[in-house]
């Protein structure tokens, strides 16, 4: 499905966009030191850990005790990273809690000569955590759960748009049912907005799904490509919300 591609475009996107995601890397840093200061965790669960680019890995050691990173793969300079810090543990999983098989299995069962119509069959997990996670941490991670299936869903079936739509927002809502069964920190874009050198900006919704309420809850503007590498003439940036579940 693309994942090791997907991966290494966002450590390319990084270095591509020099420091213009240094604020954002920033904020969620400090937002998740601000967390765990006030829910005092012993255990922290990261999912979605990435390249640790916004993640203060150390230091959140220091005040819980164990991390555990989860992601679907851990690229090698995280495996070298974190085999350098004591009780931080990788664990190798799909955060989406299965969808990624059965997208794979529902797919491969149609012959090559015909594209599925809908996604019904196509069950949509929750994610199972194997053990008390503690402190859950979801880092720019719940509108990204529908990327690469979604994109793949595009390629290989004919489904129209209200569905995908549904479907999208569905795969947001089982992550926030995961994240309300425990403490958790949720920090995600919500908006997209592309503006052209002229005309006005267009505006994207990427969180479909509803919050939980959170008395503890921040805002920032995301300089996400300042550079123009993914649209021709047109900078885009993400405005970004991190809450306290």
């Amino acid at each position: 499905m693309g994942y090791y591609d997907y991966q290494s475009g966002l450590i390319y996107r990084h270095l591509n966009q020099e420091s213009g995601w240094d604020s954002h890397l920033d904020n969620c840093r400090k937002y998740i030191l601000r967390a765990i200061d006030l829910l005092k965790p012993r255990k922290v669960t990261v999912l979605g850990s990435g390249w640790l680019l916004e993640l203060p890995v150390a230091e959140i050691v220091e005040k819980t005790g164990k991390v555990e990173l989860v992601d679907i793969i851990h690229p090698p300079d995280v495996v070298r990273q974190a085999g350098e810090i004591d009780n931080v543990e990788l664990i190798e999983s799909d955060v989406t809690g299965g969808l990624i098989e059965n997208i794979w299995r529902k797919i491969r069962s149609y012959p090559f000569y015909r594209k599925a119509d809908t996604l019904d069959g196509i069950v949509i997990p929750e994610y199972r955590p194997l053990s008390d996670p503690g402190l859950i941490i979801s880092l720019n991670l719940i509108t990204q759960l529908e990327v690469l299936p979604v994109r793949y869903l595009k390629k290989k079936a004919r489904i129209n748009e209200e569905e995908m739509y549904r479907f999208r927002r569905t795969i947001q809502e089982r992550h926030i049912e995961l994240l309300s069964k425990y403490n958790s920190v949720l920090i995600t874009d919500y908006e997209e907005v592309i503006s052209p050198r002229s005309g006005e900006p267009e505006r994207i919704q990427t969180l479909l799904a509803d919050l939980p309420p959170s008395k503890n809850k921040e805002k920032w503007t995301w300089d996400f490509d300042l550079k123009g590498v993914d649209y021709y003439n047109s900078r885009s940036v993400m405005h970004v919300i991190a809450v306290t579940i």
